[in-house]
């Protein structure tokens, strides 16, 4: 078989089918349907088990209710308001729903909006930052030219996107081992006039850790205080602004701190949605600019828009819905509790070994990383021991720690709904075997496995 074709099964194929297709050009002639789906399924059939991959934050199973609620949506066009009154009713639901779990101080005003993740809502968090600050450096007079946004260096990829799509002064701060995360402390020497806001992140990638939003806001007010500056806070709540509410209620990290000027947050991480789903939520109307409100009219309507994208999936705001109607707070209090504690569960088992310290243990989100331990003799790296329960069938990433820490390799598992504690059980069994096998060697693997730094 060419590598430019794909073979199609004799017993798929029907009468008249092609015994192969081009896998770079539309085929001539039509396939029988039936042909054309177990192509295409057979070509994912590589594809991982879902409920085995450990490095992805976001949702991999709903119930049977949810997906038949999913195919009942397919159709529908989040955009279009006008043929979807309904949906678009739903999602403002959802919204104040978000707003007031988060502490707005008017819900039902709150501007928000539904996105397809957490990057198109960090977008437009970024560029609320940005017109806002614009607006009062012209109405000052002053130059409005050379924006920055303040961040750790640890931040998501997506607000590295964000300040080269939208021409904005990326200012990183360091983390180290004694500011493992951005905590305020170093915040002085970064912001100046031009900082649009200070990114604060509830559950960072690389090891799940909360970033201290009221100690990041105490230090923006001592640099008021001394410097003048009013500085405003966006928290990049992709996965703990759906956890933090029903686990950490007296943790003080959203709009009741008076700096947080927005949020976002991943409805398909710990939301529970499948992708396609983000939300962004901004204190009160004086937050949001109104330029980046479009008005326009669209297959019979008016409609008042807050989007990079236009038409899009409606099926993941109402299997949003949905799942606030199935769960409430006590149900999600109940998932994430018990995500967290298989998290820590798998945490206590893997630090307890001699070859590992913890970097985290899974006590925020049910995230938590580990390193090798520090005068680890063994011949094998965790690029190894990743590869080891790849075979296995466990996908569980190891990558470098951000700069000014990227010496330090770290091995990184995601608890999702689904890894139930079974699952948990069988991976640390798995981890310990592999370990072992590893230090059973007495010379390193013929092959280099260190690859590029996991950025998901």
């Amino acid at each position: 078989m060419s590598e430019e074709r794909i073979d199609v099964n004799p017993l798929h194929r029907r009468t008249g089918d092609a015994r192969s297709v081009d896998k770079n050009r539309i085929p001539e002639r039509s396939m029988d349907p039936l042909s054309a789906y177990h192509i295409v399924r057979d070509e994912t059939m590589l594809d991982g088990n879902a409920r085995l991959n450990l490095a992805t934050f976001v949702t991999t199973w709903m119930d049977e209710e949810a997906q038949r609620l999913y195919a009942d949506a397919f159709d529908k066009n989040m955009i279009d308001k006008d043929e979807y009154p309904q949906t678009a009713a739903i999602e403002g639901y959802c919204q104040r729903m978000i707003a007031e779990l988060w502490h707005a101080p008017d819900p039902s005003s709150a501007p928000a909006t539904s996105t397809v993740g957490s990057s198109e809502a960090c977008m437009l968090a970024g560029i609320a930052l940005k017109r806002r600050w614009q607006e009062r450096r012209r109405s000052a007079g002053a130059d409005a030219g050379t924006p920055n946004l303040v961040m750790s260096s640890a931040v998501q990829v997506c607000w590295e996107k964000f300040c080269n799509y939208f021409e904005v002064e990326p200012r990183y701060v360091p983390v180290s081992s004694e500011h493992p995360v951005l905590d305020g402390e170093l915040l002085d020497a970064y912001v100046d006039e031009n900082t649009i806001g200070v990114v604060a992140i509830l559950g960072v990638t690389y090891t799940g850790a909360y970033e201290p939003v009221a100690e990041i806001q105490a230090a923006l007010d001592a640099i008021e205080a001394e410097r003048g500056l009013d500085v405003p806070i966006h928290v990049d709540a992709a996965s703990g602004g759906m956890v933090a509410p029903f686990l950490d209620a007296d943790l003080e990290w959203d709009f009741r701190l008076q700096r947080v000027a927005s949020i976002n947050t991943s409805g398909h991480k710990y939301g529970l949605v499948y992708p396609g789903l983000g939300w962004a939520v901004w204190r009160d109307e004086a937050a949001l600019p109104e330029s980046m409100v479009f008005r326009v009219s669209y297959l019979g309507g008016d409609m008042p828009t807050l989007a990079l994208n236009f038409s899009r999936p409606g099926a993941q705001v109402l299997l949003q819905f949905y799942l606030f109607l199935r769960l409430g707070r006590e149900g999600y209090t109940e998932v994430q509790a018990g995500s967290r504690a298989v998290a820590a569960y798998l945490a206590e088992g893997i630090g307890a070994m001699d070859a590992f310290e913890l970097i985290s243990d899974g006590t925020t989100i049910p995230v938590f990383a580990w390193r090798l331990a520090d005068g680890h003799s063994g011949s094998w790296t965790l690029h190894d021991l990743s590869d080891r329960l790849r075979m296995r069938g466990w996908l569980v990433p190891a990558y470098p720690m951000p700069a000014d820490l990227d010496q330090i390799v770290v091995q990184r598992i995601v608890i999702r709904n689904g890894v139930t504690m079974d699952l948990a059980e069988s991976l640390l069994s798995t981890i310990s075997e592999e370990v072992e096998f590893l230090e059973a060697l007495d010379s390193p693997l013929p092959r280099s496995t260190t690859g590029d730094g996991f950025r998901h």
